[in-house]
C-alpha cells in the first residue's frame, strides 16, 4: 500500500483517556471496517507519567471505511471523554516549522517564492531618496498669544 493511500485509510483519534490502550480503541473502531494498525504515541520524556500521549491512530483496510469511522465516531464519548476523530495528516519533517534548527528563510523554496525582484528593490530605494521638505511644526499658529476665553 503507498504511502498516499495509507494515509488516506488512517484516522487521528484525539483526547483519549489514560486507561485506554491500544486494544480497547481497535474494539472501539472495528465495527466501520477491517483495522490494519492501532498505534498510540507513548509520551516523549522518560520522566512521565503517563502512559500516552492522549491520541492515537488508526489504520483501515479501505480508505471508505476511514471516512465511515469518522463521520460517526467524532465527538463522541469514549471512556467518559469526548472524542476528535479526523483524517490523518501527514507527519511534519524535523526540518520545518516551529521547533525547525533551520532558520525558515534557508529551507529550500523558501527565497523562490518571497524573494523581491530587483525592479521592486530599485522602486523601495528611489522612495527612500525622494526628499519633502520638512513640514514647519509650528506653521498656522501664528495668531495671538493670548490664553483663556476670547473677550467679546
Amino acid at each position: 500500500m503507498s504511502d498516499a493511500s495509507r494515509l488516506r485509510s488512517t484516522v487521528f483519534v484525539g483526547g483519549l483517556e489514560n486507561s485506554v490502550n491500544e486494544k480497547l480503541l481497535a474494539d472501539a473502531f472495528l465495527p466501520f471496517g477491517e483495522i490494519v494498525d492501532v498505534t498510540i504515541p507513548k509520551p516523549e520524556l522518560p520522566s512521565s507519567t503517563d502512559p500516552h500521549r492522549g491520541f492515537g491512530y488508526v489504520e483501515f483496510e479501505v480508505a471508505g471505511d476511514a471516512k465511515d469511522a469518522i463521520d460517526n465516531m467524532h465527538q463522541s464519548e469514549f471512556f467518559g471523554r469526548v472524542i476528535k476523530v479526523a483524517a490523518a495528516k501527514p507527519q511534519k519533517d524535523s526540518n520545518e516549522g516551529l521547533g525547525s534548527k533551520t532558520a525558515i528563510w534557508e529551507t529550500e523554496g523558501w527565497i523562490a517564492r518571497h524573494a523581491v525582484s530587483e525592479e521592486d528593490r530599485q522602486a523601495a530605494l528611489n522612495i527612500t531618496n525622494v526628499k519633502t521638505p520638512a513640514e514647519d511644526p509650528m506653521r498656522g499658529l501664528e495668531g495671538p498669544d493670548v490664553a483663556g476665553p476670547r473677550p467679546e
